[in-house]
């Protein structure tokens, strides 16, 4: 019966490792309070004839807030998921500052358009679901950096959903990655709530220094947060552009504007 659990409870969560062969078990991530640097040469990937990627060079420094923006099927999903080492590769490298990415990476952690929460567990056992030494005190400490400290004993279900995607980023920072992997993670909130995500984002990734790469279509979004936006268009990059503005960024700003025009464009 345990074992069957634990497999729903994947099945649900969907962004923790699964279990690899004892020889391929990565290392258990270190706390780290830094980002690590991500840098694609040549990568290539491909689904039976159909190419997805090709070619791609892409470098992202560490610490920096990358958002990817593109059509559906543009390869946006593809490049995460070979980045968090779900997939790899068909041709060239990729490295998480110098080390090569060959499986499942314990420092890269995703968050999800949907927060994936184990329904028959209470908040704090979501969010430390992956266990570990300490798990307890780190997911606590987790939940008060996104400001649900009293929430800990709470059932998933009585929580809206701007809640559910706050222990969904409280789960994948617990464990301090070094890469945060977002997949339109604000994607199905109202305006005000995503726009109270954006600033809790913002604020904890300014205090911990993580990499961040964000998927998403809303051009707007990728341009109030990112320090760089890349298009992705047919498998390759047809648009990288530096948003140097500080934060927060105003609404309106005719540079922004401008540079979502160059974006939008390129899409």
């Amino acid at each position: 019966m345990n074992a069957v659990l634990s497999r729903l409870e994947r099945s649900v969560v969907g962004d923790l490792p699964a279990r690899q062969p004892a020889a391929r078990q990565a290392a258990a991530p270190v706390a780290r309070d830094r980002g690590l640097s991500v840098t694609l040469t040549g990568v290539r990937k491909s689904f039976g004839a159909h190419e997805v990627l090709h070619g791609l060079d892409l470098h992202v420094p560490a610490g920096q807030f990358l958002a990817v923006v593109g059509r559906s099927g543009g390869g946006k999903t593809t490049l995460m998921r070979l980045i968090a080492g779900l997939d790899a590769p068909t041709a060239g490298h990729l490295r998480l500052d110098e080390r090569e990415v060959t499986g499942l990476q314990p420092d890269v952690r995703l968050m999800f358009q949907d927060a994936r929460l184990v329904p028959w567990k209470r908040v704090i056992d979501n969010v430390g679901i992956a266990r570990g030494l300490n798990w307890r005190t780190h997911a606590e400490a987790a939940l008060a950096d996104v400001g649900l400290a009293t929430r800990a004993r709470d059932w998933p279900a009585v929580l809206s959903g701007g809640q559910r995607q706050r222990v969904a980023l409280a789960r994948a920072l617990v464990s301090h990655p070094g890469v945060l992997l977002l997949d339109e993670p604000f994607g199905a909130l109202d305006a005000m709530t995503r726009a109270e995500m954006h600033t809790l984002l913002l604020r904890i990734r300014a205090a911990r220094g993580f990499t961040a790469l964000l998927i998403t279509h809303d051009v707007a979004e990728a341009v109030a947060l990112a320090d760089r936006v890349i298009v992705l268009r047919q498998g390759g990059i047809s648009l990288d552009v530096d948003i140097p503005q500080d934060r927060p960024r105003r609404h309106g700003d005719p540079a922004l504007a401008a540079i979502e025009e160059r974006i939008l464009a390129a899409v």
